[in-house]
């Protein structure tokens, strides 16, 4: 079915595959522009005083049933396949998912109780114990090293299941996926070689590989991207090896002090634990300092002030945070080639995704891969998760002796119930001891800012942040970032932003970020109106990265359906670069890009919104785009999100599946 998909060679340039359909497009989308209004206006009429649904200029509305139609039809004619093969493909591939139905608006208690279909459990819900693809799911068998290194001697010997023989590689290999190779037009070698899926660009007729000397040499000695897991701390952090001589201070003087202190409810919100008489309130130990600890080894050679001096707060390294736009760390899709996409828009702060500091501690290469930095990003932060003082000051430590941030964010916001349940996340908000002795503790061991983001609260009518952020500001926290919703609401109704602004007064003179529901330049105004220092992004950067330069150029920008084209094309270049151009990396590409997609496609071009600007809580009923393309990157079924990642990256594998996070939206 997908085996004509790219004799063009897409990945050269997307503008073709968009001027194939222009002409055409503009006869077909007035046809269907006029079958709509006349099949479907009556129906219409009733949707578009729907609540919640987006406002879309009565021209461009149209049906489910002429939706797919127009799409389905304008794929199979463009790409030339026959019903046979199409016919084929559906049988290995089974019964087609269908689409989840629109959501409903919920009804009023007068309205009646609603009709419950026997499977509306299906398709509802998230996807919580997704399984693993592994690496080498789509690549059947590789080359052996033994046959492109010459001083290797394959130590399996009959035994081996790779290629030995190059020849033979090539022939079972998966066609290329295009001419040109993004990594050897980049730094001027490809180091995937003959796995590469754009092989061909740079391998000679006797399976050579070629190399740009001068692009080799301008490239030497650059990193691109840094905090790598090292081989050797790994192995250390698997043997539990690494000391944390810091960590162990700050521990000491809680062991000390753990006799000393009334025991506090975790219940008990922001109390502290004080006596009734003044004179009787206890004393902390104080944190010990540098020259109250003996060296493990003997030390030889002069004796400096970083020896003996502990840096004061006054002394850490500062940020200013203030003004700036903040994309939000965002858990699978904010991932480092979506962050190099943003800051390219106009990102100021970026910060990579929640890791596990135990994971952190264990070693765990994937943990670790969550803290890499691109060297674009020149103001970076990672965040960390963890509900035990003695694991998160371990963990800073190590972030702090390992890798090259500007700043260590807590996460005290996560709702789902795996991180909650543990004490995590939201959990810390109702353990307030804990919070201190995790925040003080990280304070004590980090030389950059700490960071921290929180909710309102758990319970959706009990806000409890405005009393975490006066006793926050006495702990040494730099910045605090606040999502303006409870764990109960998670992403439903809208952020409370008179409430953020509340917040934001107490913080003084802390800077406080708000968060929640932006998906505008006017939304992102109007929250510097409640007198916020910054702005977080979440969401809106995956519905509309471009929203950044949207903000900073106080404009709505009617961007086309060739340049949000040109985004994902970005976006599969870096990929390529992050996780390789070989097969594993295409496959890592294409599910990365399909999770982003199933945000992106909630986009509502400017041109088509009967009132701008797009609310993010508007969802968007069916219409045509202005041309085929603009239609396509409008369907929330996840067939033609498929076909997008085709256009980048080739047909997908026999074998591919995508599972994504919601079970409305799956793909086998």
């Amino acid at each position: 079915m997908h085996s004509l998909i790219f004799c063009c060679g897409i990945m050269c340039s997307c503008g073709s595959f968009v001027e194939m359909f222009q002409s055409e497009d503009k006869r077909l989308v007035s046809d269907r522009m006029m079958e709509a209004s006349a099949e479907g206006t009556a129906e219409r009429a009733t949707h578009a005083a729907v609540k919640g649904e987006a406002a879309i200029k009565q021209e461009f509305l149209t049906t489910k049933d002429q939706f797919h139609g127009y799409l389905d039809t304008e794929w199979q004619g463009s790409k030339g396949e026959k019903n046979s093969e199409k016919c084929t493909l559906e049988e290995k591939k089974g019964p087609p998912v269908e689409e989840p139905e629109s959501k409903k608006p919920k009804l009023d208690p007068e309205d009646g109780t609603k009709s419950e279909k026997p499977d509306k459990k299906r398709y509802r819900g998230q996807n919580k114990s997704r399984p693993h693809t592994k690496p080498n799911t789509y690549e059947e068998k590789r080359l052996c090293l033994s046959a492109i290194q010459k001083d290797y001697d394959c130590r399996f010997g009959d035994k081996c299941t790779f290629y030995h023989d190059v020849g033979e590689y090539m022939a079972s290999k998966p066609a290329d996926i295009g001419e040109r190779c993004y990594l050897y037009d980049t730094f001027g070698k490809c180091e995937y070689g003959l796995a590469c899926r754009f092989a061909k660009a740079h391998t000679t007729a006797d399976f050579k590989t070629l190399e740009k000397a001068d692009l080799v040499k301008a490239c030497e000695g650059r990193t691109m991207v840094k905090n790598s897991l090292g081989k050797d701390l790994q192995y250390r952090l698997r043997k539990r090896s690494v000391t944390f001589t810091k960590s162990e201070e700050y521990l000491k003087t809680l062991s000390n002090n753990k006799d000393k202190q009334e025991p506090q409810r975790n219940g008990d919100v922001c109390t502290a634990a004080v006596s009734a008489d003044p004179k009787e309130e206890k004393q902390e130990e104080p944190l010990p300092t540098s020259q109250d600890v003996q060296p493990p080894v003997k030390t030889v050679g002069p004796l400096t002030d970083a020896d003996v001096i502990k840096l004061r707060p006054c002394e850490k390294k500062t940020v200013d945070f203030r003004d700036k736009l903040y994309l939000a760390p965002l858990t699978t899709c904010g991932n480092l080639p979506f962050r190099r996409v943003c800051k390219r828009f106009g990102a100021d702060i970026t910060c990579g995704e929640m890791a596990m500091c135990t994971n952190l501690l264990q070693g765990h290469q994937s943990e670790w891969a969550l803290l890499k930095r691109h060297e674009s990003e020149d103001l970076f932060g990672v965040q960390v998760e963890g509900c035990f003082p003695d694991t998160m000051t371990r963990c800073a430590e190590l972030i702090n002796s390992h890798t090259d941030v500007d700043f260590v964010d807590i996460n005290s916001g996560c709702p789902i119930d795996l991180v909650y349940k543990k004490g995590g996340g939201c959990g810390l908000m109702t353990r307030t001891r804990k919070f201190e002795q995790i925040i003080k503790g990280m304070n004590y061991v980090l030389d950059v800012p700490l960071t921290v983001k929180i909710r309102t609260g758990v319970q959706e009518k009990s806000n409890i942040a405005h009393k975490l952020i006066g006793e926050m500001k006495n702990w040494g926290v730099s910045m605090i970032t606040l999502h303006g919703r409870s764990r109960e609401q998670r992403y439903t109704k809208l952020a409370d932003w008179d409430y953020i602004s509340t917040c934001s007064k107490a913080a003084s003179p802390v800077p406080l970020f708000g968060n929640g529901d932006i998906l505008s330049y006017e939304d992102a105004m109007k929250a510097r109106e409640t007198g916020v220092s910054g702005v977080m992004i979440a969401r809106g950067a995956l519905i509309k990265p471009w929203i950044f330069t949207e903000i900073k150029e106080s404009r709505h920008w009617d961007i086309s359906s060739s340049e949000r084209l040109d985004i994902l094309k970005d976006f599969t270049n870096f990929g390529l670069e992050h996780w390789g151009s070989d097969t594993r990396g295409v496959e890592k590409t294409r599910s990365f890009m399909l999770e982003w997609l199933s945000f992106m496609c909630r986009y509502i071009p400017v041109g088509l919104l009967e009132r701008v600007p797009q609310k993010i809580n508007e969802r968007p009923p069916y219409y045509m785009g202005r041309n085929y393309l603009e239609s396509l990157m409008a369907s929330q079924y996840v067939e033609d999100w498929i076909r997008i990642s085709e256009m980048l990256l080739g047909p997908v594998p026999k074998n591919f599946n995508f599972l994504p996070k919601h079970k409305a939206n799956s793909y086998k």
